[in-house]
């Protein structure tokens, strides 16, 4: 596969970032602008209604990773203008973006709205904290997380609604039909090799552990 791929792009090196640029062009004043060093009103407000955000991260080599992190609107707390908290909650243990974050303070959030065609995106640097006051108001069904990502903010702004605008990401008249992909149970069967239980089992344990949240 990845010869296929290679053999695809030929001989044409890489662009430099200043072939890209002729090839983009420059942005204009308005999407310069309106990129904020703190979180103001309408941010908060976005946020504060947000049950889904992505952290992308990289290690200190800078291996790049992308992570979901979904809970209740306003799970993701504004400490301050210039401060966001993101609890952990009850996961698979890999901890990819917690340890990335150890080598690597360097985050950058994505938070969607459902129904909005916008997102607000968000830079900065991040430290991941077990300090018990900070985490117990992120406390769900009375269990407060163990750890939280403290992001400082670094810039901030609203990514305009084209890519779901494209995507139509919120229009279900134009989603595709998923009835034929795999279940997860049917994927780990056929990929992990060590796994002894069927593609059954895997759902239905699966399932169990979608309904144990927190």
């Amino acid at each position: 596969m990845a010869a296929e791929a290679e053999s695809r792009r030929g001989d044409a090196a890489p662009l430099a970032a200043d072939e890209i640029r002729s090839v983009v062009g420059t942005p204009g004043s308005l999407v310069i602008e309106k990129e904020l060093d703190r979180l103001d009103a309408h941010v908060q407000a976005f946020i504060a209604h947000s049950p889904l955000v992505v952290i992308a991260s990289a290690d200190a080599d800078g291996r790049c990773d992308a992570s979901p992190r979904g809970d209740p609107p306003g799970f993701v707390r504004v400490l301050d203008e210039r401060t966001l908290l993101i609890p952990d909650r009850k996961g698979n243990r890999r901890a990819d973006t917690m340890l990335n974050i150890a080598a690597n303070a360097h985050v950058g959030l994505l938070f969607y709205v459902p129904g909005s065609r916008e997102t607000v995106r968000v830079n900065g640097r991040a430290e991941v904290t077990d300090d018990d006051a900070l985490l117990e108001p992120s406390a769900m069904q009375g269990k407060p997380p163990k750890l939280g990502i403290v992001v400082h903010v670094d810039e901030v702004f609203f990514h305009c609604a084209r890519s779901s605008v494209r995507a139509g990401l919120w229009e279900p008249s134009r989603w595709p039909d998923a009835s034929g992909l795999a279940t997860l149970g049917k994927v780990l069967s056929d990929q992990v090799c060590s796994t002894e239980l069927d593609a059954d089992e895997l759902d239905e344990g699966l399932e169990q552990s979608n309904r144990d949240l927190y």
